[in-house]
């Protein structure tokens, strides 16, 4: 399946990605892709250094009569988001990713694809290997864990690099220039409560909420998609406030950056409500399947019957909770007064479970702006603990500030219009980017960010175009060639 995708041009780009792709590469467990490139810059009898933390570099020579310009950081991160569709069996620490060509489309069958940020990984690879290719001299950054906690990032010591310039591969639209992008902080809400017995003459049901689309939680953010555990909350205050609806368990959504697009619920209520509360739970279903039909066209809410659970959440507990996630921020919740059409600051609540005896609520809340990020953690915190709830912030990482004046920025802006016969998109993004990281330790580095498309990023429906790609690798190795010299 995978020998298609090796076909396409440009072969060196592709057959690497090929090559990555059947290295499973979670984050958090990256050991088997830290040895497959440990390996590879070794097997090119290049310098190859693994650093405390795992991040890889590797260090080529400048080819011949570009010994004098800059020295180039190229960078992209190693791990991949594992997100798959429900129907889909699929072991990520153990299978690699299986491709397909869709069109212009790489895919992948039922997960998501690792084009983010494997494309820029295996661009690098791709001109470390090369014979013929022109370039400066080249120290190869290979950051881990960038998605659950840029911790690869974190952990890079000043003194190991000695670039001027660095170049971050992972911007997923082919006409845009990243310059600057949002910072994070993981906000966790837990609390523990005591079960009640089920009481007698209670009927079990199921709810579950699916066929969302998902995505990335910063990027996508302000599209309007759905939010599974909105959605299933709003089914359950509803059920509670009408027929007195009592929650035993709740499972909805998986990963901090991505959009949820699941969730599941098993509920008593009392069984003279039976009907009227099937009814009702279908009627509020195709309100908000109407609401979303725009941009989820294959929501499916189902309500089916079940034994009763034993055990059902705390009466107090259940409310308060309940209450809470309605009132906690989901969404955009400021857009840039700066910078047209930029998200300034939002939150995803990415991850509710309910389960014996436990709640765990996971956000990851996203900001430009360094102060707005703590006023919306702030404004969650505040909303989880008046309902009881002890709430932590964890994994808090900058922004990158734009610099509009940035030399390489100069450089890469004359050659997009020189290539393409039009300005490219100058613009800070809502993801998070290493940059802002990288740049504590390595204040004086110049650093741009590109990439070529890739849509549906976080999801089963990611998926990268293949023109793009060759739009984009013409860009690189153009860059690579007008690297300005050193001062």
């Amino acid at each position: 399946m995978n020998s298609e995708i090796r076909q396409l041009q440009p072969t060196q780009l592709w057959n690497k990605f090929a090559d990555l792709n059947a290295v499973p590469r979670p984050s958090k467990k990256e050991e088997r892709v830290i040895a497959f490139i440990k390996n590879f810059g070794e097997n090119l009898s290049l310098e190859t250094i693994v650093d405390e933390v795992g991040n890889v570099i590797i260090k080529k020579p400048a080819t011949s009569g570009m010994e004098n310009r800059t020295t180039v950081v190229m960078q992209s991160h190693l791990d991949m988001v594992h997100q798959k569709n429900n129907d889909t069996e699929f072991d990520f620490d153990n299978q690699g990713i299986e491709m397909h060509v869709v069109g212009d489309w790489v895919r992948a069958k039922g997960t998501t694809l690792g084009a983010d940020n494997g494309l820029g990984v295996a661009t690098i690879m791709a001109i470390l290997e090369s014979t013929d290719i022109p370039h400066p001299a080249i120290e190869a950054l290979f950051t881990i864990d960038e998605e659950t906690g840029m911790t690869g990032a974190m952990g890079l010591k000043g003194g190991l690099l000695t670039g001027g310039i660095l170049l971050n591969l992972d911007t997923e639209e082919d006409d845009e220039i990243g310059v600057g992008c949002a910072g994070g902080i993981d906000v966790t809400a837990t609390r523990a409560y005591k079960e009640e017995e089920t009481p007698e003459f209670k009927i079990g049901f199921k709810i579950s909420v699916k066929g969302l689309q998902g995505g990335h939680s910063g990027m996508q953010i302000h599209e309007g998609l759905g939010n599974a555990n909105k959605i299933m909350n709003r089914l359950l205050f509803d059920g509670f406030e009408n027929f007195g609806l009592r929650i035993s368990e709740i499972d909805g959504g998986s990963l901090r950056n991505a959009i949820p697009r699941e969730s599941n619920a098993v509920i008593v209520v009392d069984a003279i409500h039976e009907a009227s509360f099937v009814a009702e739970i279908n009627d509020l279903a195709e309100i908000i399947k109407t609401e979303l039909k725009t941009m989820e066209p294959d929501l499916k809410i189902e309500v089916s019957s079940c034994e009763a659970p034993e055990n059902i959440m705390d009466l107090g507990v259940q409310e308060g909770f309940t209450r809470a996630l309605y009132a906690a921020h989901n969404g955009v919740y400021r857009m840039s007064a700066d910078i047209p059409e930029l998200v300034e600051t939002s939150n995803n609540i990415a991850r509710v479970l309910v389960k014996n005896g436990n709640i765990h609520v996971g956000c990851l809340t996203r900001s430009s702006v360094e102060s707005s990020k703590i006023d919306l953690a702030n404004t969650l915190r505040s909303t989880f603990e008046l309902t009881g709830c002890e709430v932590e912030f964890s994994g808090d990482y900058p922004g990158w500030t734009p610099n509009m004046k940035s030399p390489i920025l100069k450089v890469l802006s004359k050659i997009y219009e020189d290539m393409n016969g039009e300005e490219a998109h100058v613009a800070a993004c809502h993801a998070g980017l290493e940059c802002g990281i990288l740049g504590q330790n390595y204040p004086e580095m110049d650093m741009i960010s590109f990439g070529p498309n890739i849509k549906g990023a976080h999801s089963p429906d990611e998926r990268a175009q293949i023109s793009s790609a060759q739009k984009y690798w013409k860009f690189v190795l153009e860059i690579l060639k007008q690297i300005p010299v050193a001062n």
